[in-house]
């Protein structure tokens, strides 16, 4: 089978193409022939060795794929042949609140990942793909969705009578943008281009801001909501944008820390939290249960993901350098080995 190997991490350059023997399932395992795979900004931070501890090499990368059953082990009761899935992002953690053994189960990192033609995973460890949806669109949502989806849902509670303000228009957040619509609420979006602007309009975001042109956004998001501010923010921008996303914040409001595309590091006042009462809470991704819940109201809703492009498979590092370059929306996709 055709596998892609992480080999250096010195950027998409550090990832080389082989050839490797197809696996085989065990007891309580199921074979995936990969349709399709799916890029997160981790991913990228991976090889380019910008994220935690270095991992152990060569590594098949990325945590998100879709694809179809093709074997179960004997032991195997949840799976047949040709169900369609995904691969959870963590392959332990099932359900209940986050703890320390979870970091050890992420897939593409501490785990080998996606990018492969077959891949061997716990039958615990894939959820179904919603019905309507294709591999393509099936491969987004192991990583950005249940990000989103735990935040704004899982513990955000998102409601009609509530503002979310989404930063840029990456997998996360027009995720963010698409859940919280689902849920009735108002949504500003932010971008530096006017076209990406347009897009959100057309997936429903209510108010748009150009940070380029309108750099003090912090302010005219509290002027479009009369002074109050938003109830949440999908903070992914880090270093350059949690002073703004705090100042944005209503009273009693939510700030979820998902990425940090600027940097981890903020000179946040600690007067800022304590005045407006505020909850800051970090995001990484979610358990199966969310996974499960997010895909039964993406099947009710008939909802669909953002893709922005999609790669061949033969040439992936492309797809690593298109999600570097920022010129996309909403998520990049390789397809699977033809």
């Amino acid at each position: 089978m055709k596998t892609w190997h992480l080999t250096q991490q010195i950027g998409p350059e550090g990832l080389h193409l082989a050839e490797t023997s197809t696996p085989s399932p065990g007891p309580n395992e199921v074979l995936i022939r990969i349709r399709a795979h799916a890029l997160n900004f981790r991913d990228l931070m991976i090889v380019s060795g910008q994220y935690g501890p270095p991992p152990t090499l060569p590594l098949v990368p990325l945590s998100d794929g879709a694809g179809e059953i093709m074997a179960v082990g004997d032991r195997v009761t949840q799976w047949k042949c040709g169900d369609r899935v995904a691969g959870t992002f963590f392959q332990g953690w099932q359900s209940g609140p986050c703890h320390s053994e979870v970091f050890g189960w992420a897939m593409g990192g501490a785990l080998p990942g996606m990018l492969a033609e077959y891949v061997t995973l716990s039958e615990n460890g894939v959820v179904g793909i919603p019905a309507h949806m294709s591999y393509e669109e099936g491969a987004t949502l192991p990583c950005a969705a249940v990000t989103a989806w735990q935040a704004l849902v899982t513990h955000g509670h998102v409601s009609a009578d509530k503002t979310v303000l989404i930063l840029g228009t990456g997998g996360v957040s027009i995720f963010g943008l698409q859940i919280a619509k689902l849920h009735g609420a108002r949504v500003i979006a932010t971008s530096s281009s006017d076209e990406k602007l347009a897009r959100a309009k057309v997936l429903g975001a209510d108010t748009t801001i150009n940070y380029r042109t309108t750099p003090a956004w912090d302010e005219e998001v509290r002027r479009l909501t009369g002074g109050r501010g938003v109830d949440h923010v999908v903070e992914v921008g880090g270093l350059d944008t949690f002073e703004k996303s705090l100042r944005s914040l209503a009273m009693n409001g939510v700030v979820s820390v998902i990425g940090g595309v600027s940097g981890f590091t903020s000179g946040v006042q600690l007067r800022d939290i304590l005045a407006k009462n505020a909850l800051i809470r970090g995001i990484f991704v979610g358990n199966r249960d969310m996974f499960q819940a997010m895909n039964s109201a993406f099947d009710r809703h008939e909802l669909r993901p953002a893709i922005d492009r999609i790669f061949p498979f033969e040439e992936a590092p492309d797809a690593f350098r298109y999600l570097q370059s920022g010129a996309h929306f909403g998520k990049v996709v390789i397809s699977g080995v033809a």
